[in-house]
């Protein structure tokens, strides 16, 4: 008897035990998954467009969520517009593109704080500040502690400049990107990072978010933008567009009265190609587009948000990138030449998008690596009459003749490529040590290390650092984990310029 009841007890103890256990471990993984969505800062947008004015009127709140091991009784939040003031430390565009970008003659444009409160509207004290009135600096009521979050609601106003550009009005479109104060990304032992606008490259740096945007504007304007839109509501003249977009690193949208859209379903996502009225190629951009989203997923990963908006615009550069966005410069004309800004645009929602980093330091991350998946793109895709050698054997000869041409006006050339946009003396420099090297250096490890090893690293450091922003040393370990040690070797030598492309 009592053998059978301590087996008794001992069988049903041991329900019991396996229950409990199942139990904690659900509890555990929801928490973790609530701690994930937790640690997301979100912004929440109410945005008025007056087009006579060329004024956006913003109601921005915002709970930042602290993931760092550190106590803030600051926050820092970037205030891109202020770049194109009249009096700004930096141009917006190098003295190459100033008549592209003003074609009316120069204008400008700026940010403006009317306010901050906190919880119950309790004000909060701000200050505008960094080195050329970058920054919007708000003093914290108490300390926030590590896993902590703090409620702010930033009312603003951005006046646009007439400037072919990321954020400004041109001919054809209106351009908004990089227009409301976005949190300064901290990084522990450098504190949050406040680097000024610059015309080389994309000086941007930013942590993924969730956002909840409203945007009212006339109802003559077409609009694409950044997220999935959620509803529409049409009232007096004006169109009121809502959207939502989890784990994106940025938001932007672009208004028209000339778009012409066409859109196909691939794989759950809804792909849009914004032409204009007239466009006699707007299905042979699509296909380019889906071509390099399939590609793209095949290579490195999925492809996880429902739409994805490609953009015509006035844009004075080729190409610019955002998350579920990008736009395309209405100055390429050439159908070919348009579908390799697409490819190259696209390639960012991975290298940049997906995965971040600091644009402004360490360029070649997100650039380089664009360019060389662009390339291996035309690799997997040979109906776009893109010969992959010739490429490559094209961006070796453009790299030597402006290596030749720097020595032969310089003296010397600077071949570093790791280094930041305000060190890059010209634009031609920066073109050539960000793309062109960047493309040669990977395809060197390609070769090197072989192809195998090669994509599936890269898979690898995508579903590593997917909604993260990583770092030079983080693809670096990435490539030794995979290939090996003398990875790390290879990449210091390219980086610091040792190397001599022949």
């Amino acid at each position: 008897m009592t053998k059978l009841l301590n087996k008794k007890y001992l069988f049903w103890g041991g329900i019991f035990l396996v229950i409990a256990l199942f139990v904690l471990i659900c509890c555990l993984a929801n928490r973790g998954v609530r701690k994930e969505k937790a640690c997301l800062t979100s912004y929440s947008l109410d945005l008025s467009y007056d087009d006579s004015s060329h004024e956006l009127f913003g109601n921005e709140r915002v709970v930042y969520f602290n993931n760092s091991d550190n106590m803030f009784s600051v926050l820092y939040f970037h205030l891109y517009p202020n770049a194109f003031r009249e009096d700004a430390a930096n141009k917006v565009v190098s003295a190459n593109h100033v008549g592209e970008a003003y074609p009316n003659g120069y204008s400008y444009g700026s940010i403006e704080i009317s306010g901050v409160t906190g919880e119950n509207g309790k004000l909060m004290n701000y200050e505008i500040c960094g080195e050329d009135k970058n920054i919007l600096a708000v003093e914290l009521p108490t300390g926030l502690y590590p896993e902590e979050s703090v409620f702010l609601n930033i009312n603003f106003k951005t006046s646009l400049a007439n400037i072919n550009h990321r954020l400004g009005y041109g001919e054809n479109t209106i351009n908004f990107g990089n227009f409301y104060p976005i949190a300064c990304v901290y990084e522990s032992g450098i504190g949050f990072s406040q680097n000024l606008y610059h015309s080389n490259g994309d000086p941007f740096y930013s942590d993924c978010a969730n956002y909840q945007v409203s945007i009212t504007y006339k109802s003559n304007f077409e609009i694409a933008s950044t997220g999935e839109k959620i509803a529409e509501k049409k009232e007096n003249g004006f169109v009121t567009s809502s959207y939502k977009a989890a784990k994106v690193r940025d938001f932007c949208f672009v208004l028209s009265c000339q778009f012409q859209k066409v859109c196909k379903l691939y794989n759950d996502i809804e792909i849009n190609y914004y032409g204009y009225n007239g466009d006699k190629n707007l299905e042979e951009s699509l296909t380019a587009c889906i071509d390099a989203v399939q590609t793209f997923e095949e290579m490195f990963g999925d492809y996880p948000y429902p739409q994805l908006s490609i953009v015509k615009s006035n844009f004075v550069y080729g190409g610019m990138e955002y998350p579920n966005i990008v736009l395309i410069s209405d100055s390429i004309t050439a159908q070919n030449d348009i579908n390799y800004v697409i490819v190259h645009e696209i390639a960012h929602q991975w290298w940049y998008g997906m995965v971040g980093n600091d644009e402004y330091n360490h360029a070649w991350l997100d650039e380089g690596l664009a360019e060389y998946s662009t390339l291996l793109f035309y690799r997997k895709n040979p109906q776009y009459g893109e010969d992959f050698d010739a490429l490559i054997n094209g961006a070796v000869e453009n790299y030597k003749l402006f290596e030749r041409v720097y020595i032969k006006v310089n003296g010397s050339v600077d071949g570093r490529m790791e280094r930041p946009l305000c060190d890059f003396q010209t634009e031609p420099e920066y073109v050539q040590c960000v793309y062109t090297k960047g493309v040669i250096m990977f395809n060197s490890l390609r070769e090197l290390v072989g192809d195998k090893k090669f994509m599936a690293t890269l898979k690898d450091y995508f579903e590593k650092f997917q909604f993260q922003n990583a770092a030079p040393e983080n693809i670096i370990a990435r490539f030794v984990s995979g290939c090996g040690r003398m990875a790390e070797e290879f990449f210091d030598s390219w980086l610091n310029g040792e190397v001599v492309i022949k």
